[in-house]
């Protein structure tokens, strides 16, 4: 077969240069052409989510794609591309999709380790302690009201009474009453307080805590029971990769000058 020149030049063109070969468009759209590659995307992205790869799919993905295209056109069109309002959206989103980047190549760098979350695990554990505590408080603004009350309380006035004082307004209608808790879920000096009392006794000297001075009187007590690691494994994981973003953005802003 013989070729005539310029045809030999358009072949030998093509052929060291495949990429600057012109791709088939996914379709056209008032004359503007969207390349078949945006498909790839979207389609990875519902492959992810346990879609599978059928030709309904991709005429799905496609049809998304031409109508966002037939809306970019309209509103590049209304003008709104020289907008300094949707100009000042853009940037935002291009700075919060480069930190999102930078972030998730950290993480991918400093992954978070089984390890890591049977430490965080165990932690959280000896934190709750074995028990679950039912006690009842009376809050206080000083320490001398606190020993005001210890003494009727002493001399038999009802806890209940004197709850209807309490600072504690989300309790004081109750008696007192703040339903089971965990020492992780109290202030330490409260978990601590409660820790030492038996069924039935109250705290014959303030517990003071930085919301003032508690009376605590101590209901009923049970063995804690706790969700098991595997069961907050993936919750337990991703607060600790909030951790290491929030530790990473801090050692970023302290090596900063500002």
């Amino acid at each position: 077969m013989t070729f005539k020149p310029a045809h030999l030049l358009v072949v030998l063109l093509v052929t060291a240069f495949p990429a600057m070969a012109a791709e088939t468009p996914l379709a056209t759209v008032n004359g503007k052409a969207i390349p078949a590659s945006k498909v790839e995307p979207f389609l990875k992205q519902a492959l992810a989510q346990g879609q599978k790869d059928t030709p309904q799919l991709r005429a799905m993905i496609k049809d998304q794609l031409v109508g966002t295209e037939v809306l970019l056109q309209a509103a590049e069109k209304a003008g709104f591309g020289k907008s300094e309002d949707v100009k000042l959206q853009i940037e935002m989103a291009r700075q919060q999709i480069m930190i999102r980047s930078l972030m998730r190549a950290h993480i991918e760098k400093n992954p978070v380790t089984d390890a890591d979350i049977k430490v965080a695990y165990d932690k959280w554990k000896a934190q709750n302690g074995d028990n679950e505590y039912h006690p009842y408080h009376i809050l206080v603004e000083k320490e001398d009201e606190a020993k005001a009350i210890i003494s009727k309380l002493k001399s038999g006035a009802k806890f209940e009474e004197l709850a209807k004082q309490s600072k504690d307004t989300g309790s004081a209608g109750k008696g007192g009453d703040l339903e089971w808790v965990s020492q992780a879920n109290v202030p330490p000096a409260f978990g601590a307080a409660l820790a030492t009392l038996k069924k039935g006794q109250f705290t014959e000297t303030p517990v003071k805590t930085e919301v003032g001075f508690h009376i605590i009187k101590l209901d009923d007590v049970r063995p804690l029971k706790l969700p098991t690691l595997d069961e907050i494994k993936q919750q337990i994981g991703e607060s600790l990769v909030q951790e290491k973003v929030q530790a990473y953005q801090q050692s970023l802003i302290k090596s900063a000058t500002i």
